[in-house]
């Protein structure tokens, strides 16, 4: 699984064991379903078969029902969880981690910037469990200003003073064979100009990046931009037969039915909004669109990071940047801080 960089912070006392059977000994944190059940499978294929070590996933979505029987009769030894879910089990005293040896947050950074998850997160750390009985591990392939964020881990006690900095490949953040590209044009433009870049490269398999709908375009009864962009592409563009869509807004049984779609199908172009830049492994995919820059560079690393992550192919790829003008200093800015050279495409 492609990740541009690797953060890690945990505490170097303590080693896990997976030999007891009647509590939770470790439990994954992510932020999606989608990444959950990723992290899940690998899980389950790790898992050491002699030992009979369980892993159990307790996703937002999920038959939570089923989940709470299994629980009360008989905790799993590993738990892969959304924040969501996990909290509700754990208000309900469906079951205890007063016997975890490790917890795992993985895409810490996210987590922490979301505003939905990251109160539950802090009652994680602080209050369901203590940082005194586990080895806790805080990982992302972004984190900025590691030894800030290191300095508050330790202050809010969300673990141990003694903690490792692990960073892999810091040098290099994108793959070689990603090239990046931007075409200028006005807000009006835009659609058009995907839409000759799509019948220009002819992908077979690309993810399109489109902003969230602000507030103001809620409350004014507009349709979501990620709907329009979809209405105009089955209209307009006779390159691909499926054209999906996959957003937070979302439920999670229409979020599964798209990826399912397009993990069984040929040819597709999947409409996006930032809930499939973490989590979503689809490795045939060559094309990525930014038909809106994204907020950040640490969100820009994880979109270019839905492609190139075919193992061992040399096929190349592309990040493509639909800008407005004034947008230029922005995507120079992401240039900088990520080392990637951006080239401008003329259509």
């Amino acid at each position: 699984m492609y990740r541009g960089k690797l953060c890690l912070f945990f505490s170097a006392a303590g080693t896990a064991y997976f030999m007891l059977r009647s509590a939770v000994q470790a439990l994954i944190v992510v932020p999606t379903r989608e990444l959950g059940m990723q992290v899940t499978k690998v899980a389950r294929m790790l898992a050491p078969k002699p030992m009979d070590i369980t892993v159990m996933a307790l996703l937002d979505g999920g038959m939570l029902r089923r989940h709470k029987s299994w629980l009360k009769a008989e905790p799993p030894t590993i738990i892969v969880a959304t924040i969501a879910s996990l909290c509700q089990m754990l208000e309900k005293h469906i079951f205890k981690l007063e016997a975890m040896q490790v917890l795992v947050i993985d895409e810490v950074d996210f987590m922490f910037n979301s505003s939905k998850q990251v109160s539950s997160l802090r009652k994680l750390l602080t209050i369901y469990s203590s940082c005194n009985n586990r080895q806790t591990v805080f990982a992302s392939a972004s984190i900025p200003q590691h030894r800030r964020f290191l300095h508050d881990c330790i202050q809010q006690k969300w673990t141990k003073n003694d903690v490792i900095h692990v960073h892999v490949n810091p040098i290099e953040p994108m793959p070689s064979r990603l090239q990046h590209r931007f075409l200028t044009c006005s807000k009006k433009q835009r659609h058009q100009t995907l839409l000759s870049l799509l019948q220009t490269d002819a992908p077979k398999s690309g993810i399109i990046f489109v902003g969230e709908q602000s507030e103001k375009s809620k409350k004014a009864g507009n349709a979501p931009p990620t709907t329009l962009l979809i209405d105009f592409l089955k209209t307009s563009y006779g390159g691909c037969s499926d054209i999906l869509l996959l957003e937070e807004g979302m439920n999670f049984n229409l979020r599964a039915a798209s990826l399912t779609e397009v993990k069984q199908g040929g040819s597709y172009i999947l409409v996006a909004t930032d809930i499939a830049a973490r989590g979503v492994d689809l490795p045939e995919t060559t094309h990525i669109y930014n038909f809106d820059l994204p907020r950040t560079a640490i969100d820009y690393l994880h979109r270019a990071g839905r492609t190139g992550r075919k193992p061992f192919s040399d096929e190349e790829c592309y990040v493509t940047n639909i800008i407005m003008p004034e947008e230029h200093f922005v995507l120079q800015r992401y240039e900088n801080e990520l080392m990637f050279k951006c080239e401008e495409l003329i259509l």
